[in-house]
């Protein structure tokens, strides 16, 4: 009995350890660093050929988007699609109409950048250990949802990642991947909007989220871009004086 007792308590012991540990605050990383890891982001961002790779983790963030909002307003969510150009689908089934299903379209284009800027703010709050927790956390809940095999693949490889920084590198190490993350998000935020704004102006994507939440709220699609926009370079504004301590 003694035994089973000091063994419960151990385990106590343990789990407040490590919930104390992904709960706690971590000092800040140097500035250089923060300012380094801007510009790795943007290194990654910017150019064409890194971005046509790196875009596979914007995606997971659209599509999760997607599939978190469909949850949250009671839609029932059937699978999510990862495409190796870069595109992806999610299916939910509810009502074709009404507010729960204009909050799962409006959903993907801005979850990245919120995404980044709730990270920024966990930072800012020196909450990298508890960022790297919850961001693998939530990669584990869009995996369940994955439903073909690139996209089961893209989602363990950037899970993994997560998993390995977090049990395995350093303090410093996962202050700058955190860091590297949530400015790629931010930064990586921008950009879609763009993209999905010059493709309608070439006539192309005429099926995609700004499309189809005009004709779910006969509001011309150019008020949603401009939402799109809005929310994505206000996130990065927002996060980057949080990120850079301003």
């Amino acid at each position: 009995m003694t035994s089973m007792v000091t063994t419960a308590s151990v385990s106590l012991m343990s789990l407040g350890s490590l919930w104390d540990e992904v709960s706690g605050t971590q000092p800040d990383p140097d500035l250089w660093v923060v300012v380094a890891t801007l510009v790795a982001a943007a290194a990654v961002v910017v150019p064409r050929a890194p971005w046509r790779i790196a875009r596979n983790a914007v995606t997971i963030a659209h599509e999760g988007g997607h599939g978190l909002v469909a949850l949250l307003t009671g839609r029932t969510l059937t699978g999510i699609r990862l495409h190796s150009d870069t595109s992806g689908l999610t299916v939910s089934r509810g009502k074709p109409t009404g507010i729960g299903m204009i909050l799962t379209a409006a959903a993907g284009y801005t979850a990245p950048p919120l995404l980044g800027l709730g990270g920024a703010a966990l930072l800012g709050a020196g909450r990298i250990t508890l960022l790297l927790w919850l961001a693998t956390a939530l990669l584990l809940a869009v995996l369940v949802m994955i439903r073909n095999a690139y996209g089961a693949v893209s989602v363990l490889v950037t899970g993994s990642t997560f998993v390995l920084v977090s049990w395995l590198a350093g303090p410093q190490v996962q202050a700058a991947f955190a860091y590297a993350v949530v400015w790629f998000l931010l930064l990586g935020g921008v950009r879609p909007a763009f993209e999905l704004q010059a493709k309608r102006r070439r006539g192309g994507a005429g099926d995609s989220d700004a499309d189809q939440l005009s004709r779910l709220t006969h509001v011309p699609a150019g008020m949603w871009l401009f939402l799109f926009h809005a929310v994505s370079v206000c996130s990065l504004l927002g996060g980057g004086r949080w990120l850079l301590g301003l």
